[in-house]
């Protein structure tokens, strides 16, 4: 599949891929080795669809881990034929295979056939007898002599026990260094630019790669749209809804430096998640999202603004990010002017705290329209990074209440005195005065709007924190 875009950049870390069966334990080995609960583990066979990659120290080696999906024998064309097309794809480019077992079940007919095909592939394998608790299961794990891929190392990655040799081994195991590795900086340097003419605007971000993830309702294109981003089937994807079960982080780069992009699970309303495993997939989306810096929320076109659409939107809007809406499957609308409008009608009917949201409409799958995507997520991120000057801000302050007085409230008119941007990400402005506590949430619509349109902040959420000065003839 082509791309416009770069794919990601060549990481130089050894890469450590871990495989075998359906639940063996694999996504468990995963999240010990990167120390944290990064892959969602269940009691349930295949929880994992697609490559999760991580990073560790191990032993004072740096390493990239990925996590893979059970190897299963299924025809190609099937969901658990892509899963296995997947897994050989990230096998091929190993430096080390963790190949696991369960060594309470013992040794069966898929280990064996999947044993002989690594031992095809010409890359180091490092045999796991997994679940392998106390002396019956270090026993247990003897049998996997069978399977010749050398002496199995037993461990119990959900107890903790064996993790410690098994970090070794993986060290032992991996290609040597002849010098220390060189820290790969791929971060920006800090920018504080794009100043307006009279000095009065100014846009500051932080280093480091922008993070940005992909949310919406199931079979909307995320995963799809992710692939064409990268420029490769680095996700599944298919007719069925709900493929993507966990948060899938992987790096790109534009024109600008690079990115971070978070795939997620769809987001359904919550009367119709039943499942734990459905309500773990939901869990990391939402969290994925309150990590990100920029969200493109991805719709299908072809079925306009849902309510479920909205909710997401909000939710996007209540955590301070900024957003980007994706129309998918463009390529699939027939009257593409009134589909736009119909959109944008509904968007700027149920979503006035988000005015003005940038809208991008192409075909994930065709690529039709892609190119326009990431330069409008950039044009996003510049909005909820920029800062006004006070001097400007409080010049606009003084027009905007002198065309516009506050209310009355108990026969007493408010008095506004000035207004501050306490911080960027997202744009968050205070106004101090006298009982600015009483001021009325339409007044403060007008200032939001006036600050929106004023210093061209379209899209992004506005904070706006009212704050009471202290009166000095007051009684203690």
């Amino acid at each position: 599949m082509s791309s416009s875009f770069p794919s990601a950049p060549v990481d130089a870390l050894p890469v450590v891929v871990i495989a075998g069966r359906p639940n063996v334990g694999k996504s468990t080995i995963f999240n010990r080795l990167v120390g944290r609960r990064q892959a969602l583990v269940a009691d349930t066979p295949g929880v994992t669809r697609d490559r999760k990659e991580g990073q560790a120290t191990v032993r004072g080696r740096n390493i990239r881990i990925i996590d893979t999906a059970g190897l299963e024998e299924a025809a190609p064309d099937t969901l658990y034929g892509r899963m296995r097309a997947s897994s050989e794809s990230a096998v091929a480019d190993a430096d080390l295979v963790l190949f696991c077992i369960d060594a309470r079940s013992g040794i069966t007919p898929a280990d064996q056939h999947f044993a002989n095909w690594l031992r095809r592939q010409g890359r180091p394998v490092l045999l796991i007898a997994n679940k392998a608790e106390g002396r019956q299961g270090a026993a247990a794990a003897m049998e996997a002599f069978s399977l010749g891929l050398g002496a199995p190392l037993a461990i119990s990655a959900e107890h903790g026990e064996g993790i410690a040799d098994l970090m070794a081994e993986i060290v032992d195991r991996l290609p040597p260094t002849d010098a220390p590795p060189v820290q790969k900086n791929t971060r920006r340097l800090r920018r504080e630019q794009a100043e307006s003419a009279d000095g009065e605007v100014e846009d500051v971000r932080p280093p480091g790669p922008l993070r940005l993830a992909i949310v919406g309702r199931p079979n909307a294109g995320k995963s799809t749209l992710l692939n064409r981003l990268l420029g490769e089937e680095r996700m599944i994807t298919g007719p069925e809804p709900g493929l993507t079960r966990d948060s899938i982080a992987v790096m790109l780069s534009d024109d600008e430096g690079p990115i971070q992009l978070v795939d997620t699970a769809g987001l359904r309303r919550k009367a119709r998640i039943d499942e734990t495993l459905e309500k773990m997939s939901v869990s990391a989306s939402i969290e994925a999202l309150k990590m990100a810096e920029v969200v493109i929320l991805v719709l299908d076109a072809t079925l306009g603004v849902h309510e479920q659409d909205l909710q997401i939107a909000r939710l996007i809007e209540r955590e301070g990010r900024c957003c980007v809406l994706a129309l998918n499957k463009w390529d699939a609308v027939e009257d593409r002017a009134e589909t736009r409008q119909a959109i944008k009608d509904r968007i700027e009917m149920s979503l006035a705290q988000m005015r003005g949201i940038p809208v991008v409409a192409f075909s994930a799958m065709t690529g039709a329209g892609i190119n326009k995507l990431l330069p409008t997520v950039r044009r996003a991120y510049e909005v909820w990074n920029r800062r006004v000057a006070t001097g400007a801000l409080n010049r606009w302050f003084e027009m905007m209440i002198e065309r516009h007085p506050p209310p009355l409230v108990d026969g007493r008119r408010l008095k506004l005195r000035y207004i501050t941007q306490a911080k960027s990400r997202p744009p968050t402005f205070i106004v101090f005065g006298t009982r600015t506590d009483q001021l009325p949430e339409d007044y403060q619509r007008y200032l939001v709007n006036g600050l929106r349109e004023t210093f061209d902040l379209p899209g992004t959420p506005i904070r706006l924190l009212l704050r009471a000065s202290s009166n000095p003839y007051a009684k203690s």
